[in-house]
C-alpha cells in the first residue's frame, strides 16, 4: 500500500481493500460497487478478461481491465461478508451502507451484508432505461441493484427517498468498464448529510468520490488498479475544484403511520 493521497475533502489509497480498511478512521457511510464476479456460468468463463465478458468486440479497448471478478460462488459470499464487517467496524452507529449488485449476485450479496453485521433494510433500483442490452425472447435485464442497511438502529429523519433511480449511462459520463452515471450516487449519498465522510472500499474510476463532492461530502475511496485510481485522482480533484454543483432539495417530512406501527 503507498502513502494516501489528500485530494480536496478526499483521501485516496492505492491497493487491496482487506488490507486498508483496518487501518482507516471512522466514517459516516460506506457506499461500494465491487466487482460482481457474475459474468459467465462456470468458472471457466468467470476467469477470463473482464473485457471479453462484459465488452462487446467494438467497445473491447476503451477501458482498461479489472480485477477480482473471477471468484466463485462461495468465495464470493466469503470475501463479501469479509470486507462487509470490516466496513461496518469503521462505521459510526446509524450509518448506512449500501452495496451495487445485478440479478445473478443479488441473493448472496442480501446474505453478505447481514453475514458482516449490518442490518438489512431493502433494496435500491437502478432502472438503466431501454439503453440495456436487449434478448429475443426475454425479459430485459435492465436493472442493477443496491442492497443497503444500517449500522444499528436507523433514526426516522431526514429526506424521504425514493427507491428507484433511472438514469442513463453515457458516454460521456463512463470511466470504467463498469462505471455509474454520477447521478445514481448523487441520488444514493443524498440520505447521508452535508458534511458527512464516505467510504468507496472500491472506487474504480471514482464516481462515488465526484458525487461526494458535488454534495459537500467528505469521501475515502480505496482503489487497487493503479490505472483507474490514476483516473479517480483526475476525477476527483476536478470535482472538488468546481465545488458543489448538486443543489440539495428540501427535506420532506415524514408522514405518521396512519395504521400506528412504529418505523423500522
Amino acid at each position: 500500500m503507498t502513502a494516501p493521497l489528500q485530494i480536496g475533502g478526499a483521501t485516496l489509497y492505492c491497493g487491496d481493500a482487506l488490507d486498508i480498511l483496518p487501518r482507516l478512521d471512522p466514517v459516516d457511510a460506506v457506499f461500494a460497487d465491487p466487482p460482481y464476479s457474475s459474468g459467465g456460468m462456470f468458472r471457466g468463463d468467470r476467469t477470463t478478461k473482464t473485457s471479453e465478458k462484459y465488452q462487446s468486440s467494438r467497445y473491447r479497448s476503451l477501458y482498461a481491465e479489472f480485477s477480482g471478478d473471477s471468484r466463485d460462488q462461495r468465495s464470493y459470499a466469503h470475501w463479501s461478508a469479509l470486507w462487509l464487517s470490516a466496513a461496518l467496524r469503521l462505521t459510526r452507529p446509524s450509518g448506512v451502507c449500501g452495496v451495487f449488485t445485478d440479478w445473478r449476485q443479488l441473493p448472496t450479496t442480501t446474505d453478505a451484508i447481514q453475514a458482516g453485521g449490518w442490518v438489512w433494510r431493502g433494496l435500491v433500483v437502478w432502472d438503466k432505461t431501454e439503453a440495456a442490452r436487449p434478448q429475443k425472447g426475454r425479459y430485459r435485464n435492465q436493472c442493477e441493484y443496491v442492497v443497503w442497511g444500517s449500522n444499528g438502529v436507523l433514526p426516522a429523519d431526514g429526506p424521504v427517498l425514493p427507491g428507484l433511480f433511472r438514469h442513463v449511462v453515457s458516454t460521456d459520463d463512463k470511466h470504467h468498464m463498469a462505471g455509474k452515471p454520477v447521478a445514481v450516487l448523487r441520488d444514493l449519498l443524498r440520505i447521508t448529510r452535508r458534511g458527512a465522510t464516505v467510504l468507496d472500499p472500491f472506487m474504480g474510476s471514482g464516481t462515488t468520490g465526484v458525487a461526494a463532492a458535488r454534495l459537500g461530502r467528505r469521501f475515502v475511496g480505496i482503489e487497487l488498479e493503479p490505472t483507474h485510481f490514476e483516473t479517480a485522482c483526475r476525477r476527483i480533484d476536478d470535482a472538488y475544484r468546481q465545488g458543489g454543483l448538486f443543489v440539495e432539495p428540501r427535506a420532506v417530512a415524514r408522514q405518521p403511520d396512519l395504521l400506528g406501527g412504529a418505523p423500522c
